[in-house]
């Protein structure tokens, strides 16, 4: 999976904007490549927590407990960026009580954990849920450190997954074993396709949260990107079958608990900045800038979203082998895919692709008309 996630955050953009980009980003901008692959490596572990909760509690269940990491987002914006200063009671009321219902919906979702795991394996999977939360959650700082200062997703995102993967070989190696790993990766060939699809869609959603990140802060895009609980409670349910035979109350805590996550998540979401608060993000990035002297300029446009010097637009020969490279590769795991066999409801499972593909195309053309993808 990580291996998918590698090549596109590689390929996607320098398919929208070119490594010419990259460069400049970098010129500007030094320090900022140890801090992106510093939330590389903490991503990569919480990731792998995530297995361990999907395991023992089920995706229905783990998916909004990790989502937890909103409430650390918004302890982490107020206290280093600036994040809801002079928002005023209104504001401050909606990210109050969206955290304390989001709370509530995690408690509930905690109880109902103890119907659906295995005997002895739901305080393990909680626990590598809520421990995923918290590494995600503070992996945020390096995200809105590189965004205050100026730097385009899409150039921190490329150096993030430099950390990725290397943090991820090293937990594989030090779990399999160098031989017993690549037994398995050679006998997981009709499956491979598939991982590496899912490291790939998963980076085109991210790119979403990171923009969301830079224009309205971690406080708030945070807790708006994790309403994504309910898609995975919607695959969980119609399309695995988790919590089947579970009876009345199992689904009451697990839809109630969502739900409340949901609510707490959009009450957060519509508290939107003040003039005054924005202000104060100004200050927070002119810091930045000055602790790593970074010019003014750089970090003002980037702030705007407008663009900073004279970039080249044209895609390089490097551009046009890292896109062809990775399609060539996905083509080929392709015809040696298969699909696995697992029980799922293929019509469940066509119908939320369709409406999650609606959404991906509609939320693209919005972004880039509104920020061009600066």
């Amino acid at each position: 999976m990580v291996c998918g996630v590698f090549l596109a955050r590689w390929s996607v953009p320098a398919f929208i904007r070119g490594t010419a980009h990259l460069h400049a980003d970098v010129r500007q901008a030094p320090h900022l490549i140890v801090w992106a692959i510093l939330a590389g490596c903490m991503w990569a572990v919480a990731n792998t927590l995530t297995i361990y909760a999907i395991r023992n509690v089920g995706l229905s269940i783990a998916f909004p407990l990790w989502n937890t990491n909103s409430l650390l987002g918004i302890f982490w914006g107020f206290l280093l960026f600036n994040e809801l200063h002079y928002a005023g009671w209104k504001r401050w009321l909606g990210v109050i009580g969206g955290a304390l219902s989001m709370f509530a919906g995690a408690t509930l979702l905690a109880i109902a954990s103890s119907h659906q795991a295995a005997p002895g394996k739901a305080t393990f999977g909680i626990l590598a849920a809520l421990g995923a939360g918290i590494l995600w959650g503070t992996m945020y700082i390096p995200y809105r450190k590189a965004y205050l200062t100026g730097m385009n997703p899409l150039s921190f995102i490329t150096f993030f997954t430099i950390g990725e993967l290397f943090t991820m070989l090293l937990l594989a190696l030090g779990y399999r074993g160098p031989s017993p790993l690549w037994h398995e990766l050679v006998s997981a060939k009709p499956v491979l396709f598939w991982l590496m699809l899912g490291g790939f869609v998963w980076v085109l959603g991210d790119l979403f949260q990171q923009y969301a990140t830079k224009y309205v802060g971690i406080s708030r895009g945070i807790p708006l990107s994790n309403t994504n609980q309910l898609w995975g409670l919607l695959w969980g349910i119609f399309v695995f079958h988790e919590l089947q035979g579970g009876g009345r109350t199992v689904y009451f805590q697990v839809g109630g608990g969502s739900i409340l996550m949901a609510l707490g998540a959009v009450a957060i979401a519509l508290s939107s900045a003040t003039e005054r608060e924005h202000s104060s993000w100004r200050h927070a990035a002119q810091r930045e800038g000055d602790r790593y002297g970074v010019e003014d300029e750089y970090v003002q446009a980037g702030m705007e979203g407008k663009s900073f010097g004279t970039v080249s637009h044209s895609r390089s020969i490097i551009d046009w082998l890292l896109i062809a490279g990775t399609t060539a590769l996905f083509v080929v795991l392709a015809t040696i895919a298969r699909l696995p066999q697992i029980p799922i409801n293929m019509g469940w499972a066509i119908g939320l692709t369709a409406a999650m593909g609606s959404l991906l195309v509609y939320g693209a053309v919005a972004l880039w008309r509104t920020t061009r993808f600066r």
